[in-house]
């Protein structure tokens, strides 16, 4: 195969281009700043995203994306091969694989597109489908960074990285309703995570969850996924329990990306472990005090000086183990070994920098 230099996409006028991006919902929205950058470079093309049928909402009705391709992994046999049968017909002329992996390669390759860009994170031989790799993308430059390479790589690196995401007045409305019964600054806290070596313990986050309200008078608000839900009652029934009198509202399981992410921008704060809610409040300019485990802070985490992103301190920190590879005492030790009070100063210090509170109440 012959491969095609990188600078060589400055030069590319295509009629049509699909973003390969399927998951998780973290990786999707910090692909989504890509957008502008693809629309800037390339004015009269259309953009097509391959997306996963879970996260299909999140882009829905998005301005610079002309069509949405879903992807459905728990779907049938037919349903994949629709899926092939609808990338070569659209006759794409560059295709972009941010994913990089088995399922995406197959999707790269059925489009028949004559320029095929991946990154040097691709595995799983999806490099094999691929005719041109962005250099300087390896898995150890830093996720937000890594994908802004096709940004530079294209002469757009300075253009504007804002993560655009449409949120219909309806949903704007039903987040506001929604939070109408919390006073004061509102702290959303997200306890879950897709691996459970990214869970900070619920009582950990209860307890910061009592001190924001005894101290600084915040209302409390909670969102999960519907796998999540099981999760997120015993950290509401820990916070009433301490605080019988707290505002605090509970809408884990019971919303769309769009009503989570109108959610997050009526949010001051964000408190969660490292997870796709994270990114997304991130991505939509709200702060976050970010928990890191098993992962990286600065590998995984969202970039800019307005957030306070803690880690553990423990030998096997940022494995990205799915399960934890100790035993015996030090089994899950790095739940133990991150205490409340680190992350209440990072906390109290996400406060002080973004000037949630009044100055007379800091």
């Amino acid at each position: 195969m012959n491969r095609i230099p990188a600078e060589s996409l400055k030069s590319l006028k295509p009629r049509r281009i699909c973003l390969i991006k399927p998951s998780a919902l973290g990786d999707v929205v910090q692909s989504v700043p890509l957008l502008p950058v693809l629309k800037q470079c390339y004015p009269d093309a259309e953009i097509s995203w391959v997306i996963n049928k879970s996260f299909a909402n999140l882009l829905q009705d998005h301005p610079l994306i002309d069509e949405l391709l879903i992807f459905d992994r728990h779907g049938s046999w037919r349903s994949w091969g629709r899926l092939l049968k609808q990338l070569r017909s659209r006759q794409f002329d560059l295709v972009i694989d941010l994913q990089g992996l088995l399922r995406t390669g197959v999707m790269t390759l059925a489009t028949g597109a004559k320029t095929r860009v991946g990154l040097e994170t691709a595995r799983e031989g999806s490099h094999f489908t691929t005719n041109c790799t962005i250099p300087d993308s390896s898995r150890e430059i830093p996720a937000h960074a890594r994908n802004w390479r096709l940004a530079e790589v294209l002469g757009c690196q300075e253009a504007d990285r804002k993560t655009l995401l449409k949120v219909h007045e309806t949903e704007t409305q039903w987040a506001r309703e929604t939070l109408s019964s919390l006073s004061g600054p509102v702290l959303t806290i997200s306890p879950g995570a897709q691996w459970v070596t990214k869970r900070w313990p619920v009582e950990k986050y209860a307890e910061v969850a009592r001190r924001a309200v005894r101290e600084h008078q915040f209302g409390i608000c909670i969102v999960g996924g519907p796998n999540e839900v099981e999760l997120c009652r015993p950290l509401e029934r820990q916070i009433r329990q301490q605080i019988p009198h707290v505002n605090l509202v509970n809408v884990a399981g019971r919303t769309t990306l769009k009503q989570l992410t109108a959610i997050l921008q009526e949010t001051d704060l964000m408190l969660c472990n490292d997870s796709g809610p994270m990114h997304l409040a991130a991505g939509v300019g709200t702060p976050v005090v970010g928990i890191f485990l098993c992962t990286d802070s600065i590998r995984s985490g969202p970039p800019g000086d307005q957030h306070r992103l803690v880690s553990t301190s423990v030998a096997c920190r940022a494995s990205y183990k799915k399960q934890c590879p100790c035993e015996g005492d030090a089994h899950l030790a790095c739940l133990r070994e991150l205490e409340v009070e680190r992350v209440w100063s990072a906390f109290q210090s996400c406060l002080n920098h973004n000037q949630i509170l009044p100055s007379d109440a800091a």
